[in-house]
């Protein structure tokens, strides 16, 4: 099973993509940083970014959420961010790597969970504002900028989806899946 990871800065367009390449088959994991903040918001924390447990409450569901696709038949999986997003969070929010943070980053790496190849989503030109998403768009750029800076840090080759339509980019992601399978089978 390959599993991809799309990340890049707030409202680049990854939900959109996500969803198209569901349309299209792929199995898929969604964005939990959202929805964390969504169920927080829900509680009444209003900005849940601002507590210690933040980034282990997302790492937490990102953990489900991917062990949850291990059972899926799908050969190829997109997820929607993942743990080392999560890592770039933390330092974007001036947080520790928190221990459970840590815990989850060393698992996935330990079990070579997702792919070395990263979809990386570059920004609209904007960002529209939502009950979850609070930044400018000059905000979301340095964001982005920790997000690449985390991947390599880690190790993953960046793929850069360049400002586009859905149909373009998710054209774009399809053509270099196929070109890496071709890569892979020609070492074999």
């Amino acid at each position: 099973m390959k599993r991809y990871i799309l990340t890049g800065a707030p409202g680049a367009g990854k939900t959109a993509i996500l969803r198209q390449l569901e349309l299209d088959g792929f199995g898929v994991a969604e964005e939990a940083a959202t929805d964390v903040i969504a169920l927080w918001h829900a509680r009444g924390v209003d900005q849940p970014w601002l507590e210690t447990w933040f980034v282990d409450a997302i790492a937490a569901l990102q953990q489900q959420r991917q062990i949850r696709t291990a059972n899926l038949p799908d050969s190829i999986q997109f997820h929607d961010r993942s743990v080392f997003c999560t890592a770039a969070l933390a330092t974007y929010l001036g947080a520790p790597v928190t221990p459970g943070l840590a815990r989850e980053i060393k698992r996935v790496r330990r079990d070579a969970i997702f792919e070395s190849r990263v979809f990386f989503i570059r920004s609209l030109g904007f960002v529209a504002p939502t009950a979850a998403r609070r930044i400018s768009h000059e905000d979301a750029l340095r964001f982005e900028k920790v997000h690449e800076e985390t991947y390599r840090e880690f190790g993953f080759d960046i793929v850069f989806i360049e400002s586009a339509s859905v149909e373009n980019r998710v054209a774009s992601i399809k053509m270099a899946v196929q070109e890496f399978a071709s890569q892979d089978h020609s070492k074999t």
